[in-house]
């Protein structure tokens, strides 16, 4: 069986949502939903929280996750890509004797996963032999690149240059956003590729009511009423 790596980023600074690694969401740490999605799925070997914060870290270990390191700060800026900090993670724990083979990139600022997708998307992962496998979900209709437009030198136009050949939306292709519930691909990939993409990606494809990305104070408003109306 395979090594499979679990890593948690969550840096201390925030700009949408102030301290967000820290807030409560429904009256639960925001850290929480993400560790026990994790724990819960049964194909992590090996979890760990990737943070520069200490009280951030603390709270990590508190819920039962490894924090063998902590985050060098160039590391955890505002514009910090996300390729460098997995790197940096796994080339952290390989420098301690352990190497992962499939590594699982879990996002605090999605909330609504479960357990069961983890599963499916490690499951997918090795069933295919594929590069990755991300989580996405279908794009409404009425947002559906076809449709939308854009602006130059203050005129309206077709964002894609065949829209205007699409009158119906049933006629359109259907369009999916990546939701950053869960991420699944191979440590190679990262290491020697430096993506976690690949050519061959696959699809987890999941429904609205368990997909929500925490970027603004209205998509924790969002969240937060649909996470409270669960336990009623």
């Amino acid at each position: 069986m395979s090594k499979v790596l679990g890593i948690i980023p969550a840096r201390g600074g925030s700009k949408g949502i102030p301290n967000k690694n820290l807030r409560e969401l429904a009256e639960r740490p925001l850290l929480a939903y993400t560790v026990d999605a994790a724990q819960d799925s049964g194909v992590i070997d090996r979890l760990i929280l990737s943070t520069d914060s200490e009280e951030i870290a603390e709270l990590g270990r508190g819920l039962g996750v490894e924090v063998p390191f902590l985050r060098p700060t160039e590391l955890a800026q505002d514009d910090t890509a996300m390729l460098p900090v997995l790197q940096h993670a796994v080339k952290q724990v390989e420098a301690e004797g352990w190497q992962p083979e499939i590594i699982v990139l879990l996002q605090p600022t999605a909330p609504l996963r479960k357990a069961k997708h983890i599963v499916e998307a490690v499951e997918l992962l090795q069933k295919e032999n594929c590069d990755s496998v991300v989580s996405v979900v279908e794009v409404p209709g009425h947002y559906l690149p076809h449709f939308v437009m854009k602006i130059e030198d203050d005129k309206l136009d077709f964002f894609l240059p065949e829209g205007e050949r699409v009158p119906r939306r049933q006629d359109a292709p259907k369009a999916y956003s990546r939701d950053g519930s869960v991420y699944v691909f191979w440590r190679d990939l990262l290491i020697e590729k430096n993506t976690i993409y690949g050519d061959d990606c696959r699809p987890l494809i999941l429904s609205h009511e368990h997909s929500v990305n925490l970027d603004t104070l209205e998509d924790w408003a969002e969240a937060e009423k649909m996470l409270l109306e669960k336990q009623l």
